[in-house]
């Protein structure tokens, strides 16, 4: 194999940032097409790229990360949809009908929402004006929305009053999701007035449900919510990473894996 010089792979990654920045996520054989190179090339830039926490690596490609600002909704929302859907329908099938419920603001938990439109006799708690947009329709699904400010950008409840409203309630299922997972187990997000809601969500819940595709793990973001055993089931396309298995193996959180 010919070695590549400095300069030209330089280029080569100057090049994948811009195209992942302007989409928020890219693939290997867009790039490998785009670039001129071979997938065993690309594959090999995003391992380095997401070594220097750069991009963070997901099947098939790569999404952006910078650790201390999250993707916008639309990029979030584009990234593993397929894989979203199917981690939607199997927590979606952790809940019964009759059931009372949290779900917080997520593009994976908008899915668990689009999931739940056939059951019966819901009551439904959020922060999350898009999951209001999808079930308040249903007639055999109550939706109560948090009070509080409104988040533009994603339509997120959250802040104090949005927290004062939430422990009013004591429900049988929070449906959360976390922009990250570190290797320890941490559940982690960008944005503190967004955690804290989270947080009463899992304090206010007999059984917590996180639902986290692939690309989660091993993720950097600046601020805790809670650690994995908080939680009753992760609800994920694949776990490859041994540290946070081992996590959910102590904490007995039980690992429903789509994909296997």
């Amino acid at each position: 194999m010919v070695e590549e010089l400095p300069d030209i792979v330089a280029q080569r990654h100057a090049r994948i940032l811009a195209l992942a920045r302007r989409a928020g996520s890219v693939t290997v054989e867009a790039l490998a097409g785009e670039l001129d190179v071979t997938p065993q090339t690309i594959r090999r830039d995003l391992n380095v790229l997401a070594k220097r926490a750069m991009l963070s690596r997901v099947h098939g490609g790569a999404i952006v990360t910078s650790g201390v600002d999250n993707l916008d909704r639309e990029a979030r929302r584009q990234v593993a949809t397929s894989a979203k859907a199917a981690i939607g329908t199997a927590a979606a099938a952790l809940v019964p009908d009759g059931a009372s419920l949290f779900i917080n603001i997520g593009t994976t938990t908008e899915a668990i929402a689009r999931a739940l439109v056939h059951h019966r006799n819901l009551l439904v708690v959020t922060n999350n004006l898009n999951v209001a947009d999808i079930l308040g329709g249903v007639p055999t699904i109550e939706v109560i929305v948090a009070g509080g400010k409104v988040r533009s950008s994603d339509r997120a409840v959250v802040g104090a009053l949005a927290m004062d409203f939430l422990r009013g309630f004591k429900v049988d299922f929070a449906l959360i999701g976390a922009s990250a997972i570190d290797a320890e187990g941490t559940l982690l997000d960008f944005d503190v007035d967004e955690v804290r809601v989270s947080q009463t969500i899992i304090e206010q819940a007999r059984t917590v449900i996180l639902a986290a595709d692939q690309s989660k793990f091993g993720r950097p973001a600046p601020v805790r919510i809670a650690e994995i055993a908080a939680v009753d089931h992760l609800v994920t396309d694949h776990l490859a990473h041994p540290g946070i298995r081992a996590a959910c193996e102590r904490g007995n959180v039980q690992v429903l894996e789509t994909n296997s």
